[in-house]
């Protein structure tokens, strides 16, 4: 059975799509159908590989918006829709994560522009998939804190610096942050110590995926001796590498829901007089 795609409207629109973390067939059937049917498509090409835009329809107006600035792409948005054409927007992982769509949904509200959006497979679900783990362990860790560190072009607002997120222990996906792996050991040791795990996932769902697994103590060496100095996400936590926890009650025989009720007590039969 074929995923929905959103119904045709009088109006031309631009779809956002998340194409996933890489690898190709982690877009989904939606995004792709998406893709298939528009006459003009925008990706982000630093992150969006072109076998995933290969699929545009022949003819299709096909850009990588990699050094473009806003005011360009929303000027392609603009004509393609003004000349009755769909725009396919296609952003890597899910766009509702660091995908910079807030300022181009904005502008498209000013100009009166429909548009929807496709979600994605984020690089944290994708990075948890590919290291065969659960990232909410049983009185481990049930909170996934997704943030980033503060840099020169984007300062973190109050409150959501590592170290106020840290006193929560947290499992916490850091993303956009492989320059600034100092900060993130000097902010969380206090909270998590020296020994937590600590595992670097490096532009995954490509070809060239690949993983560093470490400490809050050793972790910046190990980049550093690997040479990654982008395109990585940074998971931390004791769910990462905690063996000895408890099973969880979802399918404990012991434990019964809605969907599994407990077994009827046989009713005690009635003894019939002497």
């Amino acid at each position: 059975m074929n995923a929905p795609v959103p119904a045709e409207l009088d109006a031309p629109k631009v779809h956002f799509i998340g194409a996933g973390p890489g690898a190709p067939d982690l877009i989904t059937v939606r995004g792709l159908k998406l893709i298939e049917r528009c006459p003009v498509c925008l990706y982000a090409g630093s992150l969006v590989p072109t076998e995933i835009v290969a699929s545009a329809p022949a003819g299709a107006r096909v850009l990588d918006t990699a050094s473009m600035h806003l005011d360009e792409i929303l000027e392609e948005m603009r004509r393609a829709v003004s000349a009755g054409q769909e725009v396919a927007r296609v952003h890597s992982g899910d766009p509702s994560i660091y995908g910079a769509i807030a300022e181009q949904i904005r502008r498209l509200d000013a100009l009166d522009i429909a548009y929807d959006i496709t979600p994605g497979v984020p690089a944290f679900a994708a990075a948890a998939a590919a290291l065969g783990r659960e990232l909410t362990i049983p009185e481990v860790s049930q909170t996934i804190i997704l943030t980033r560190t503060a840099m020169q072009s984007s300062a973190m607002p109050e409150g959501e610096d590592l170290a106020t997120l840290g006193r929560s222990r947290a499992t916490l996906a850091i993303h956009l942050s492989i320059r600034n792996l100092l900060a993130v050991e000097r902010e969380l040791t206090p909270f998590y110590g020296p020994d937590c795990p600590v595992i670097v996932a490096y532009r995954v769902g490509w070809p060239d995926e690949s993983f560093i697994h470490g400490t809050l103590a050793d972790i910046r060496d190990k980049v550093r001796e690997a040479k990654l100095t982008r395109t990585a996400l940074v998971l931390v936590g004791q769910a990462l590498e905690k063996k000895d926890f408890r099973d969880s009650a979802l399918y404990d025989a012991a434990h019964s829901h809605v969907l599994r009720p407990p077994p009827r007590k046989p009713k005690a039969s009635k003894s019939k007089p002497d």
